[in-house]
């Protein structure tokens, strides 16, 4: 686990900023923009260090979404700016943090669920709301990291194993 810096508060707010623009940016619902959002190629990439330097603006970040998924005005309900801006934030904090990929977290805890957090969590430290979370859902941040050391394994597994494939092909 590394602690939040200079760089992993901007990262958070970034994130919660689109999430707040998301309300008015985008014809979908904010559940269907979530999801869309945490399983995008833009959280992947904010997933790892790096992305402000080369980073668009938050409504480049929507653009490029909409441009990944295709615009939809799939489901109505639109969370408030505010639990938006929080969600964003949290879901940033935790990845950056733990350094887990964002679509890990999305599995852990949906944007849903996450809203009950907010009024009775908002007002908290951010490391705090995650302990929270973890301890809620039964989870400690022992079985996170090695649940996260397991995937890792494996995408270095598949990862050698088709890097074994190309070579055998290339003979």
């Amino acid at each position: 686990m590394r602690k939040i810096d200079n760089y992993g508060r901007k990262m958070c707010s970034l994130q919660a900023k689109v999430f707040a623009q998301s309300k008015e940016e985008v014809s979908c619902s904010s559940r269907i923009f979530l999801r869309r959002f945490m399983y995008s190629y833009v959280a992947k990439r904010m997933d790892k260090d790096g992305f402000l330097f080369g980073s668009d603006s938050s409504s480049d970040i929507l653009i490029e979404i909409e441009d990944e998924f295709g615009t939809s005005d799939y489901g109505r309900e639109k969370f408030d700016e505010e639990e938006l801006y929080w969600i964003g934030y949290v879901y940033r904090y935790w990845a950056y943090t733990r350094e887990i990929p964002s679509k890990q977290i999305y599995h852990i805890i949906k944007p849903e669920e996450l809203r009950t957090f907010y009024l009775p969590y908002h007002s908290l430290d951010t490391e705090v709301v995650v302990e929270r979370i973890l301890e809620a859902k039964g989870r400690t941040e022992e079985e996170e990291f090695h649940r996260a050391v397991e995937i890792m394994r494996q995408v270095r597994a598949k990862r050698a194993e088709k890097n074994c494939m190309g070579n055998t092909r290339r003979n």
